[in-house]
C-alpha cells in the first residue's frame, strides 16, 4: 500500500496544476470573386496562387468545398505581419495584425486585416472575406 501510495502522490502532484490551454487564432479564409460576383476558383479563371510571408515564406493555402481559401497557420504571434498573395489573375499585398490573448487560456487573436493593392476590393462576411477582383 506504501508503494502504491509514493507512486500515485507524484503522479498527483504534477497533474494538479491544472490543464495547459491554447487558444489559436481564428482561421483567415479567403474567397475571390469576380464583379459579378462569380466565385474564381470555382469557374476555372483562378487556377494558381500562393501566399507568402514577409521572410518569403509560403503559407500552407486549403481549399475549402465552398472553393474558398483557408490561410494555414497565420496569426499566432504578437505585432504586425506582412504578406503577399500571388495568382495567375492579380496580385496584392496584405498584413495581419495580431496579439496575445489570455482569459483563462493562453492564445493569440486577429485584431485587423490591412489590403493594399489596385483593382479589388474587401468585404468581411462573416467568418470570411470575400475578394472582388475587377
Amino acid at each position: 500500500m506504501k508503494k502504491l501510495i509514493l507512486f500515485l502522490l507524484p503522479l498527483i502532484l504534477f497533474t494538479a496544476c491544472g490543464e495547459d490551454c491554447y487558444n489559436p487564432p481564428q482561421p483567415i479564409v479567403f474567397e475571390f470573386v469576380n464583379a459579378a460576383g462569380e466565385n474564381l476558383i470555382a469557374n476555372g479563371t483562378l487556377t494558381t496562387y500562393s501566399i507568402q510571408d514577409e521572410n518569403n515564406v509560403a503559407i500552407q493555402l486549403t481549399k475549402t468545398s465552398e472553393n474558398r481559401v483557408l490561410l494555414e497557420n497565420v496569426g499566432a504571434y504578437n505585432g504586425t505581419k506582412n504578406y503577399k498573395f500571388y495568382s495567375n489573375v492579380k496580385l496584392f499585398d496584405f498584413s495581419i495584425e495580431s496579439s496575445e490573448f489570455n482569459s483563462g487560456c493562453e492564445g493569440y487573436q486577429i485584431n485587423k486585416l490591412t489590403f493594399t493593392g489596385v483593382g479589388f476590393d474587401v468585404k468581411d462576411e462573416n467568418g470570411y472575406y470575400k475578394i472582388i477582383f475587377q
